[in-house]
């Protein structure tokens, strides 16, 4: 947690309680977004709609996490316009100013929305190239260059 100065996947009471626990350790506050999966899909990560404000509540009030805003990546197969409402909406009722979303294909609609934070790695660096099956980077790799995340083997 050092190197950061935001987190925008918190999505777990486990991660929140490690992250709590780190933050103290170390005296640093980082700006913290909880992931919403607006789309409720099983392979992604994030809390359902219904239990964001349940889960702010532990993050805020059991764990003394200061929650900046919400973040949300749609499905790949729906209006995002309407994923991004919803996050909004959230945001709304649960007194939070900052929205992560959008990114490179759907930014601007995200902005319109009223997202804070977009991602739009793809639009800069272009599309990554797929990772060899089975492939994982070394973990000890150095923190500045990480050739082998570029060019895979």
């Amino acid at each position: 947690m050092e190197l950061f100065d935001a987190i925008h996947t918190v999505d777990r009471p486990k991660i929140a309680k490690a992250i709590a626990d780190e933050m103290a350790k170390q005296g640093k506050r980082l700006k913290l977004f909880v992931q919403v999966n607006t789309g409720e899909e099983e392979q992604k990560a994030g809390v359902a709609p219904r239990e964001t404000a349940a889960f702010l509540h532990h993050c805020r009030d059991e764990l003394k996490l200061e929650i900046s805003g919400l973040m949300c990546i749609p499905p790949v197969d729906e209006e995002a316009a309407l994923h991004f409402g919803l996050l909004a909406t959230l945001a709304r009722e649960n007194g939070l100013t900052s929205l992560s979303m959008g990114m490179s294909d759907d930014f601007e609609t995200a902005i319109a929305l009223g997202a804070t934070h977009i991602r739009v790695g793809s639009a800069i660096f272009g599309t990554r190239k797929p990772l060899a099956p089975g492939y994982a980077p070394a973990i000890d790799a150095a923190p500045t260059t990480y050739p082998e995340l570029l060019h895979p083997p």
